[in-house]
């Protein structure tokens, strides 16, 4: 039985791990908190997971949710038109729908899944040194997490990285009591040339369903104004604020919102990046990169989890299919190069996203609220972004696109 160690219990970790043990694999996952200490800690992430991702999840039985964790049925999209009113404003529904499962939910479910389906578990913050031992012990190591040295072993790829600072500054509030959509549950997207994002939806937390308010702000930028803010309720208030200010019919939906939970809030920033899979210890024993460990993108196009999921079941193919043979750098670089063949993607639309959007991108975006074609392509190429690549990612596809459309 080959002997796998992975370190960390997130999404990409936890849902690798499992798959292993299903088809008869040692699997151990190293983490620094228990289930209990996620569950009551701060929130994570906005994870909007799509329907692939999902399906990653069902075919592995650890959807868990589906019944009371509240569906995202669409995207709608607003541009203002910098006067206090709406440029242009759609929604269209998902060919199948999305969810959003606090990881304070899932991970300690998963966890306690993890060890009754024969996985074992670490708590340990795990170093450098921890690293050694396991890849003794272990047949392959695969670092989920890992921050100080860990994140030093996996070299910044500067060939694939576009950006080497953080392009918008990032905010969560978890609340109850916004007022629904009037026709269907969206991500509801607005965006504001020059200024960043807001976004919206639906999902399930420790305390029940609720909503989750997204804001990605420009540096420098009315959005990038988190500094400073030290309790709960001032994020709240702030969070009510910015939203009143830019987005008014955005605001009509939070007369009577309030935290979650005093955990339910976040900001921060990072720079996307992609790193060099492969890590070499200082023995000289090799060890692999998965998820945002190896590719880390901008929260704007809700790609995280979903990503984490796909790079776990890419990687869960690339291990049943290799066998007995070694665990050497060949296997680990086509590994991740596997996976990368659909990142690749997904990296490359969301650091479009980030820049100043073109006349083409607006074009498409205006058009699609009187087309439902678009609209619906749009909405569905967040579950499979590949497909932006044929008539979104650039002027000339986009004008054939708007040819054949009105055609």
């Amino acid at each position: 039985m080959r002997k796998i160690t992975i370190i960390g219990a997130g999404q990409a970790g936890l849902q690798l791990g499992i798959g292993l043990l299903g088809h008869g694999y040692d699997v151990t996952v190293v983490t620094n908190r228990t289930g209990q200490q996620i569950r009551e800690g701060r929130v994570m992430s906005s994870q909007c997971m799509f329907g692939t991702s999902l399906a990653h999840e069902r075919n592995l039985g650890l959807d868990l949710w589906d019944e009371v964790c509240p569906p995202v049925e669409g995207i709608s999209f607003t541009v203002p038109d910098g006067q206090g009113g709406k440029a242009f404003s759609w929604a269209s529904r998902l060919d199948a729908a999305a969810r959003s499962v606090d990881q304070r939910v899932k991970m300690p479910a998963w966890l306690e899944e993890f060890e009754r389906r024969g996985g074992k578990t670490v708590l340990r913050e795990a170093d450098v040194e921890d690293l050694e031992y396991y890849a003794r012990e272990s047949d392959l190591v695969i670092v989920a997490a890992g921050k100080g040295e860990i994140a030093g072993l996996f070299e910044r790829d500067a060939e694939r990285s576009v950006f080497d600072a953080p392009q918008r500054a990032l905010a969560l509030t978890y609340v109850t009591g916004m007022t629904p959509r009037d026709d269907f549950s969206t991500v509801s997207f607005n965006m504001i040339p020059g200024i960043g994002e807001y976004f919206t939806f639906p999902a399930l937390t420790t305390t029940g369903p609720c909503d989750i308010m997204v804001f990605e702000g420009v540096p420098g930028g009315p959005l990038d104004s988190w500094k400073g803010i030290t309790s709960p309720e001032e994020h709240l208030a702030h969070s009510v604020d910015l939203v009143r200010t830019h987005l008014p019919w955005e605001a009509e939906r939070l007369g009577d919102v309030r935290l979650t939970d005093p955990n339910g809030i976040l900001a921060g920033r990072f720079p996307p990046t992609v790193r060099k899979p492969v890590g070499k210890l200082p023995s000289g024993a090799l060890v692999l990169g998965l998820a945002d460990v190896v590719v880390l993108n901008d929260p704007i196009t809700g790609q995280g989890s979903n990503n984490a999921s796909k790079c776990a079941a890419s990687y869960l193919a690339s291990i049943l299919e290799h066998g007995d043979r070694p665990y050497d750098r060949a296997f680990l670089r086509e590994t991740f190069e596997r996976y990368w063949d659909y990142a690749q993607y997904v990296a490359t639309w969301t650091n479009a996203l980030l820049g100043a959007p073109p006349e083409h991108v607006l074009k498409l975006l205006g058009t699609a609220a009187a087309s439902p074609r678009i609209a619906r392509r749009f909405t569905n190429g967040f579950d499979d972004p590949r497909d932006y690549f044929h008539w979104f990612m650039d002027p000339v596809s986009a004008e054939n696109y708007l040819a054949t459309v009105v055609a």
